[in-house]
């Protein structure tokens, strides 16, 4: 059962089939693609699916809340040059969520997301 602030089952079912990981996809290879996320004061990225490895670099300070198909829901506060390295994905460990911007200012990511026969190491 869903929580008030739960992604919904008809979220989690369009986010397995959502591959757009950024709002902006900037360049791509057969080895990587490049995504921006920018997002407004409220501004939500839709549930999408991260079934490859990637990683990512917030460019800005700010706040937001990531819903997750575990029905996990977590507050995060970033700060710029923050980043992450999620090494270890694949189409049997993937996962679904999505992005709410709760500060009051622009959130700005870049990420780079291997395809699986890109380089991650």
């Amino acid at each position: 059962m869903s929580g008030p602030h739960q992604l919904t089952p008809a979220e989690v079912e369009r986010g397995r089939t959502n591959d757009r990981i950024g709002t902006r996809r900037v360049h791509a290879t057969a080895g990587f693609s490049l995504w921006h996320i920018r997002l407004q004061p409220g501004e939500t990225l839709p549930a999408h699916r991260h079934d490859r490895p990637y990683i990512w670099t917030v460019l800005s300070d700010g706040k937001a809340r990531a819903r997750r198909d575990d029905g996990t829901v977590t507050k995060v506060s970033y700060r710029a040059g923050d980043t992450t390295h999620h090494s270890q994905l694949s189409p049997e460990t993937a996962f679904v969520h999505d992005l709410t911007n709760t500060g009051s200012a622009e959130l700005v990511f870049v990420t780079i997301e291997f395809n699986r026969e890109g380089s991650h190491s």
